[in-house]
């Protein structure tokens, strides 16, 4: 096993589902919902988001990482919002939903950037040692965060996709509380959020990576 590469998948994780669930808090606050605020989760600390959720930022993907030889690193987190907030202030909470997402389309975003203009691949010109870790550190980044926001764009519960269409569409509010009687919904949503995100993250992926000066799968 790389355990170069099983420390990065971790510690980007944790930075990235930080980073996406801080977002949410922020701007449920900002909407007048203090919940998350009041919990110590509006911050970029992972502490307080791991105490939360350890089974969702610890547990799974050292689980994932251990099943997939240490190629592979997946997991989830959760901020508390007020429900008769988002009841009151459907739009608001469409935005709060959307947040998270939109924090890892920036986190991918910065991660293109640094890919662009200081990482290397391996035995690309001008690239030294340093570039090459950049490079590699700045594609996890890359690879995790559009993972993440293709996932959780999803709209079906419990993804933050379902609280955006409820937001701006609340009288889809009925068709999503029914869904969620479903015994087995959260499985349902995986397997349908599976098979959309394996059909085109890989698609996504060649495309940013025809943007780059080299291509990504070098690094």
């Amino acid at each position: 096993m790389d355990w170069e590469k099983v420390i990065t998948l971790f510690v980007v994780l944790i930075i990235s589902l930080t980073t996406h669930e801080a977002a949410h808090g922020l701007f449920a606050w900002l909407g007048g919902d203090s919940t998350a605020k009041d919990a110590g989760l509006v911050t970029l600390n992972p502490l307080p988001h791991m105490q939360r959720e350890p089974i969702g930022m610890v547990l799974i993907p050292m689980v994932v990482l251990y099943m997939s030889g240490g190629k592979y690193c997946f997991g989830g987190a959760s901020a508390p919002i007020d429900p008769y907030w988002a009841a009151r202030h459907p739009k608001k909470a469409a935005l709060m939903s959307a947040a998270g997402p939109l924090a890892n389309v920036v986190l991918a975003a910065i991660a293109f950037a640094v890919l662009y203009f200081i990482g290397r691949p391996e035995g690309g010109s001008n690239g030294t040692g340093n570039d090459m870790a950049i490079g590699k550190i700045a594609f996890t980044f890359l690879f995790l965060n559009m993972l993440l926001a293709t996932f959780n764009l999803i709209p079906l519960p419990p993804f933050d996709g379902s609280g955006v269409v409820r937001g701006l569409a609340p009288k889809t509010g009925r068709l999503f509380d029914a869904y969620q009687k479903i015994p087995v919904y959260f499985i349902l949503s995986m397997i349908v959020a599976s098979f959309l995100v394996s059909s085109i993250l890989g698609t996504m992926l060649w495309e940013v990576s025809s943007w780059l000066p080299w291509p990504y799968w070098e690094m």
